[in-house]
């Protein structure tokens, strides 16, 4: 916080606390002096302090947690109610409901309650139910709006709770404690500031201090929102781009894979193409050989049958004079036979 800040802190009145006499001794060490009766604070302290609770709500409201606002004092009602619908924070501004942290269950059974009524509305339901019971109902509803109305977005523990004057809020500070949630708090001279984690001493009493205090503690966490939203957006874009690179890598791999599948079917057709072609070149050449074969036989034929024309011509010659033979033959064995009978004779 700038030295600005710390003036505007003091037009606002934030110094101002207590009578001397109600003074708690373990809020010695933000006091800065003491001037008619009335201690002074020591805004420089309260600056640093405030610039302390305004990173650590930054911090909760960055991881989505809830902030819970808590103030009940007629003069802080109105403030923290219209601070806090601004960031969309929950808050107390009526009585202090008991067990509202401890007993957080039975609390969220009566929100629901009144969304039942809001249903029954809805249907038609409640225009079957006689004057008696709407009235009864109408007055529940108001009643549950009025003390949890506010807190009716809250579906879980809150991450952290800003009191305004932890004397009058001590039953929300105690079950805090006991739930180890992170108390911030405003805390004047007349308070105990070790019940909180995070102390703003700073004057409770004044609207005009509680309007400052708040406004700065809510400008945080509105930056936090903020920041996360920014953040959101980004992890959604960083997702979108995502997708797309993922689509476009798929629709990659499915080219690939479509060439991949084109390059083996034309493989295919190639290798049936050479398979085909080996199997007419075998035909075309058992053809051949056949023809040959054929060609051979054909001249071997003809050999057989000019061997065959040459023996018969051959034979042919031969025949007359095989003939004259058989002629002489006959004659001397004719001779013979007379010769023969001659000599018998």
């Amino acid at each position: 916080m700038t030295q600005t800040e710390v003036k505007e802190l003091l037009n606002a009145g934030v110094h101002f606390g207590h009578l001397t006499r109600k003074w708690n001794p373990n809020m010695a060490p933000y006091i800065y002096m003491e001037r008619n009766g009335i201690h002074i604070l020591n805004l420089y302290k309260t600056a640093a302090k405030i610039s302390e609770a305004q990173q650590a709500l930054k911090k909760i409201a960055l991881s989505g947690r809830k902030i819970l606002f808590v103030a009940t004092k007629k003069q802080a009602k109105d403030i923290v109610a219209e601070y806090s619908k601004k960031i969309n924070m929950p808050y107390i501004t009526e009585r202090w409901p008991g067990g509202m942290l401890t007993n957080f269950i039975t609390i969220r059974k009566a929100v629901k309650k009144m969304g039942s009524i809001d249903r029954m509305k809805k249907d038609g339901t409640f225009e079957t139910l006689s004057k008696k019971e709407k009235l009864q109902v109408d007055r529940m509803r108001s009643k549950l709006e009025k003390n949890l109305g506010s807190i009716t977005d809250m579906t879980r523990l809150p991450g952290a709770i800003f009191v305004v004057d932890i004397k009058r809020e001590n039953i929300a500070v105690k079950e805090a404690q006991k739930l180890n949630i992170p108390i911030f708090a405003m805390v004047d001279t007349n308070s105990d500031p070790r019940k909180v984690d995070f102390v703003i001493p700073s004057n409770d009493d004044a609207s005009k201090s509680i309007d400052k205090v708040i406004s700065l503690v809510t400008n945080a966490i509105s930056e936090g929102l903020s920041e996360r939203k920014l953040e959101k957006e980004g992890e959604a874009k960083e997702a979108e781009v995502k997708e797309v690179e993922v689509k476009e890598a798929e629709v990659k791999e499915a080219e690939v894979k479509e060439v991949e599948v084109k390059k083996v079917e034309v493989k295919k057709a190639e290798v049936k193409k050479a398979e085909v072609k080996e199997v007419e070149v075998k035909e075309v050449e058992v053809k051949e050989v056949e023809v040959k074969k054929a060609e051979v036989k054909e001249v071997e034929i003809k050999e057989v049958e000019v061997k065959k024309a040459e023996v018969k011509k051959a034979e042919v010659k031969e025949m007359p004079k095989t003939k004259v033979k058989e002629k002489k033959i006959t004659k001397t064995k004719e001779k013979t036979k007379s010769s023969s009978k001659k000599t018998k004779k």
